[in-house]
């Protein structure tokens, strides 16, 4: 028996439903329900809230989130495979866990919520960053979510939380931080997951923020970064070049050297940028 609940353990689980991870979908199952239960615990308290989890697998996080008080869950899971599982884990928990199959990039999560609203995930690495990335720029803010609590591998979660002058500093950490307070919450070896992936893996925790830090254009802050750190090795007055004919004037505007590479700037004089771009 499991520590968290009366379901069978997932190994047992993994093996009647005949669920061995696929690489195709970027699987790595986690599942010791103790880890589990400590991942769902740094969303905080789910009592008041709906949970959005993507790619589920076996239900390990699942059990964790609903064993820890969250109000609902709605799990989107593409592997149909894993779908029997899944709906063993619901009739254990009456009316607090729904089940959708489907790509979680095509499906509109607010038609199955009430706010308010976390997303909790050991993210597909094959679509974490691409997710996060959409979290972070929806056309308002504040958005639909209270709180992302993900798993990445360990080098796209510092990639979130690295500040400037570091090397894992970028468009990433950039977008995180405008909007959101970002954490490293934990991190968990290789042998934590079956199968034993090549890399250490971490939990992020983002907390959405009411308003941006630094006021500034979405639109033209994500061109800003993207021109700047597609070409992270050149100085700022040749890698933006193509966004303004008086780039050097403008940079020198707002305190930034034009001999000064991406990785030295920090967010709120990119925000002063992307202001003196929007004149």
């Amino acid at each position: 028996m499991s520590a968290i609940d009366g379901l069978p353990p997932l190994r047992e689980v993994i093996a009647r439903h005949d669920l061995r991870a696929k690489k195709q979908l970027g699987q790595n199952f986690l599942l010791d329900l103790n880890l589990t239960a400590k991942i769902a615990r740094q969303a905080g308290d789910l009592t008041q809230c709906d949970v959005l989890e993507i790619g589920p697998g076996p239900g390990g996080l699942t059990r964790g989130l609903l064993a820890e008080g969250a109000r609902h869950v709605l799990a989107i899971e593409k592997d149909a495979r894993a779908l029997p599982a899944l709906q063993e884990i619901a009739d254990a928990y009456p009316g607090r866990l729904s089940i959708m199959e489907g790509d979680a990039l095509r499906i509109d999560p607010l038609a199955h919520l009430t706010p308010p609203i976390r997303i909790a995930a050991n993210l597909p690495y094959n679509v974490g960053t691409e997710l996060l990335v959409r979290w972070l720029t929806p056309a308002e803010w504040p958005p639909f979510w209270q709180s992302l609590t993900l798993m990445f591998q360990k080098e796209v979660a510092e990639r979130i939380v690295a500040q400037p002058g570091s090397k894992a500093y970028g468009r990433l950490a950039l977008l995180a931080q405008w909007r959101a307070d970002a954490r490293i919450a934990m991190t968990l070896p290789p042998e934590a997951f079956v199968p034993v992936p090549k890399v250490h893996s971490a939990v992020v925790h983002l907390t959405a923020l009411p308003k941006p830090r630094y006021p500034a254009d979405p639109a033209i802050l994500s061109r800003l970064t993207a021109a700047a750190f597609n070409q992270r090795r050149k100085m700022l007055r040749a890698s933006l070049r193509g966004l303004h004919p008086q780039i050097e004037t403008l940079l020198e505007s707002v305190g930034i050297p034009p001999t000064a590479r991406a990785e030295e700037i920090d967010l709120e004089r990119f925000c002063a940028l992307a202001r003196a771009l929007a004149v």
